[in-house]
């Protein structure tokens, strides 16, 4: 995989968004950052070292992935 820099303006959102060390519903983080590959950008926070857990929750009858990131990646 060919990361974007992550002085890329897509990936910056992302990763100021995820900073807080929360938990954030993939659709939450599309909403907020108008990045709409939320997978994807985590796969390329990922290779550039961030550390960002993906959880799956049951909300009401719908399965939510919910994305927190615990490590920032190496600038």
């Amino acid at each position: 995989m060919h990361a974007a820099p992550l002085t890329s303006p897509r990936l910056s959102r992302v990763w100021r968004f995820l900073s807080d060390g929360r938990p954030h519903s993939t659709r939450d983080i599309a909403r907020r950052t108008h990045v709409l590959a939320i997978s994807a950008c985590v796969a390329e926070l990922r290779q550039h070292g961030a550390d960002i857990d993906c959880e799956r929750q049951r909300v009401g009858k719908k399965w939510v992935f919910f994305y927190t990131m615990t490590k920032e990646p190496d600038e």
